[in-house]
């Protein structure tokens, strides 16, 4: 009838054919999720930081790369962002966190370009599932700005 070698080609065929029909299923799968997070940050010089990830974790999810950070414009660029702080949050379980912290990294730019200069804090995150496409998004905290001069 069939050779042994067609037989394990038309198997290896089904099985993989089966194996994509899932992960797309997985992937499509993350679209029902309702997403709710939500995050408050005080700043002076130190930050305290809560938030509320654990909405983003789906089965699907791998880990959550999250980080703060200082927006503002300039006569030169429309956007320019700061890193203040950044995590990983490897499961649901870390996802609801409050930390008191310094600056990560500091909060500089070239020239004097942040004097008096209004900018929001903005919190990123980038949800990293186990199979699909990676998202983003953020939320927007406005209102801040430094000071006219530095002592």
């Amino acid at each position: 009838m069939h050779s042994y070698g067609y037989r394990a080609n038309a198997l290896l065929t089904f099985a993989i054919t089966i194996l994509a029909l899932m992960c797309a299923i997985a992937s499509l799968s993350d679209n029902l999720n309702s997403l709710s997070p939500s995050a408050q940050v005080q700043v002076s010089m130190t930050m305290n930081i809560s938030a509320d990830l654990q909405s983003l974790f789906t089965w699907n999810t791998k880990q959550v790369f999250v980080f703060l950070a200082a927006e503002y414009e300039t006569s030169k660029n429309s956007l320019n962002q700061i890193s203040l702080w950044d995590g990983i949050i490897p499961s649901k379980d870390h996802a609801k966190f409050w930390i008191h912290t310094s600056n990560k990294y500091r909060f500089i730019d070239q020239g004097s370009n942040l004097l008096g200069k209004e900018f929001n804090l903005t919190v990123h995150w980038h949800v990293m599932p186990k199979t699909g496409k990676m998202f983003a998004d953020k939320i927007i905290m406005s209102g801040y700005r430094l000071p006219e001069e530095y002592r």
